[in-house]
């Protein structure tokens, strides 16, 4: 999936939500996610973009986040926006070492 960028911060994170939008993409197909949930959480609502949740992942898949290890809550979230288990897994992987996840996508 072309549609994911793996930035440093929240003004690179700005840029690419831009550059998404030049794309056709709007603010409700762009989801951001980092591995520190707090930051995730504030880097969403400031850039006034979509969270993944139960439209995205359905009912079961969001009530099982609540069992799952924050890797595996994030693998999951993932691919619910259509990435592949491999793509997910490296994007979870940069995510470890404090990168941001931004993804357009119109399959959720």
């Amino acid at each position: 999936m072309e549609n994911v960028k793996i930035v440093e911060n929240g003004v690179q994170a700005k840029k690419e939500i831009a550059q998404f939008m030049m794309e056709g993409f709007t603010k409700d197909e762009i989801y951001l996610l980092a591995h520190d949930e707090n930051r995730s959480e504030h880097l969403t609502d400031a850039l006034k973009i979509s969270a993944i949740g139960v439209g995205e992942q359905g009912f079961f898949e969001s009530i099982a986040n609540v069992f799952r290890s924050r890797g595996d809550e994030l693998r999951a979230k993932l691919e619910s926006l259509g990435l592949s288990a491999a793509a997910a897994e490296r994007c979870e992987e940069q995510m470890d070492h404090g990168k941001v996840i931004v993804v357009a996508t119109t399959l959720a």
